[in-house]
């Protein structure tokens, strides 16, 4: 749903001249998860993107319990970003540069941290570390993983760190489950060590890329995604940005927007 929308406020007379009735939100729960980092040549996993969750029950990442929910206020402007995936960005021969990071992921004032890259053969038989990032890629040295958001990256050229567990050599880091959207789904896993084949990590879950092993080049890191939600009693957001892909779906319960891709405001 790439275009603007707009909903207005019912409006009645009365005794006392023109009344408006609006019922905006107050509180967002939400799910913000970074792009995962990518995989190296013939080395490490990408780390996953890091993860943040309000969601009451259910836990944010690196072994953290849901953050407070967003506070917001009507007629206020907020930022939502959906960061993209680690992806190659050139090198010459058969040796590869140091990998992207994942981008950060925004809602407001709440931003997850990009996955880290994977580390492997970077010429002249040096092999690097893996990077730093919301969970930690895979490397000659594991990535450090960001606190409350993902774990870190597997020493020995291994698996990249998720948002539940760190990558301990072929086992990846696993992600985390919510139900935000009414189902459960695992998000932000780590990236497998070096494969001939390496698998990209999934598009708006986060997922670290693949390790290439073989002398073939790691797998781009998936994207990221921002989901809110709050119960349907309220109105819907004022405005959203075009530069924003989105879906909003109306449940039982909640209304749940879910961002996919692009930056750009929303409106309560």
């Amino acid at each position: 749903m790439p275009l603007a929308s707009t909903f207005g406020s019912s409006s009645a007379r009365g005794l006392g001249g023109l009344r408006s009735y609006k019922n905006p939100p107050t509180l967002f729960e939400y799910l913000v998860i970074a792009g995962g980092g990518r995989g190296a040549y013939n080395g490490g996993g990408g780390g996953a993107g890091g993860y943040r969750s309000s969601v009451a029950g259910e836990s944010s990442g690196g072994g953290a319990s849901a953050e407070s929910k967003l506070s917001v206020s009507a007629g206020t402007s907020y930022t939502v970003t959906i960061g993209g995936g680690g992806s190659y960005f050139g090198g010459s021969g058969a040796v590869s540069p140091a990998q992207p990071n994942g981008a950060d992921s925004v809602l407001g004032s709440i931003t997850s941290t990009g996955g880290g890259a994977g580390g492997g053969d970077v010429g002249g038989g040096v092999f690097s570390a893996g990077a730093s990032g919301g969970s930690g890629g895979g490397g000659n040295g594991g990535g450090a993983g960001t606190a409350n958001q993902g774990y870190a990256g597997s020493t020995s050229f291994g698996s990249g760190g998720g948002a539940g567990a760190a990558g301990s050599g072929s086992t990846v880091g696993a992600g985390v489950a919510s139900s935000i959207t009414g189902s459960s789904v695992t998000r932000a896993v780590g990236g497998f060590l070096g494969s001939g084949s390496p698998t990209a990590g999934t598009n708006n879950y986060g997922n670290g890329g693949g390790g290439g092993a073989f002398n073939n080049f790691g797998a781009n890191g998936g994207s990221g995604t921002v989901i809110l939600r709050y119960p349907k009693s309220f109105d819907n957001l004022t405005s959203v940005a075009v530069g924003l892909t989105y879906t909003l779906t109306v449940g039982a319960t909640y209304k749940v927007y879910e961002f996919t891709a692009g930056t750009g405001t929303i409106q309560v």
